[in-house]
Order: structure tokens, then sequence, then C-alpha cells
């Protein structure tokens, strides 16, 4: 029974781990992604990885495309296939 309740606790801690990562974000990136993502056809992925992006380099582009020299890091980061992963 010990390693039961051992399991299940640890993965009640990581959840709650996960759901804090998962709902922390700054009002500068929620802001500078809402604008960056406002013309994008998926809003909910442009927003998600945008918001990945913009906690990471504490910059967004500026615009709605484009303009990604404003922002090296935001710029040259990249996905498992090696494509731009951010919008």
């Amino acid at each position: 029974m010990k390693p039961v309740f051992a399991t299940f606790l640890m993965c009640l801690v990581l959840s709650f781990s996960v759901l804090e990562l998962s709902s922390a974000g700054s009002d500068f990136c929620d802001t500078k992604c809402g604008e960056r993502c406002s013309k994008a056809s998926v809003q909910d992925r442009c927003l998600k990885y945008c918001g990945i992006c913009c906690e990471k380099c504490s910059c967004v582009p500026s615009g709605t495309y484009g303009n990604k020299d404003e922002c090296p890091c935001y710029r040259d980061m990249k996905n498992s296939k090696g494509q731009g992963k951010c919008p």
C-alpha cells in the first residue's frame, strides 16, 4: 500500500507543478502575444507558442507577422524539426 500512496502523492505534486507552469505568464507576454496573434487563423496555437518564446526571450516582434529581426532570440528559436518555433 505504501508504494501506491507514494506514487499517487508524486503524481499529485507533478500535476500541480505542470498546472502552475501552464498558467504562468506575464502581462507583458500576454499583451504582446495578443497583438502578435490577433490575425492568426489558429489563435490558441499562436498564443501558446508565442507565449513560450516570449517567456524565454523576453521580447516579441512588433506587428502580426515578420519583423523577427527585432528579437534575434525569438527569430532563432527552432522546433525539433529545425523550423522556426515562434509565430
